[in-house]
């Protein structure tokens, strides 16, 4: 059984910073590629950032290019998210996501496994 669990998330002051993390089990960490997603509420999931499976290459949604970091650590199966200068929009329920694509995409339907998600609340 595949499991994603994130943890990380909470209430933080506009300006201030979180980090996500998203624990792997079940499946062959190394060979998926990672995404993290989120959701405000009333809107649809939608693209943050991914990495490829060895963590050499990243991509950011424009929104959070320059202050958001995904990372991974294939040793202990995690994948990060350094999330920096939060603002009030970035208010949303942040989900990991795991890929068998080579390339990791910013399309939901590119990712084979979901989180439950974490919360993160940016007051102003």
């Amino acid at each position: 059984q595949v499991l994603l669990v994130e943890s990380g998330g909470g209430l933080v002051q506009a300006g201030g910073s979180l980090r996500l993390s998203c624990a792997a089990s079940g499946l062959t960490f190394g060979s998926y590629a990672m995404g993290w997603f989120r959701q405000a509420p009333g809107k649809e999931r939608v693209f943050v950032a991914a990495i490829t499976r060895s963590g050499s290459s990243t991509y950011y949604a424009d929104s959070v290019k320059g202050r958001f970091t995904i990372s991974r650590d294939n040793a202990k199966n995690t994948v990060y998210l350094q999330m920096n200068s939060l603002k009030p929009e970035d208010t949303a329920v942040y989900y990991c996501a795991a890929s068998r694509l080579v390339m990791p995409i910013s399309t939901r339907g590119g990712y084979d496994y979901w989180g439950q998600g974490t919360q993160v609340t940016v007051s102003s």
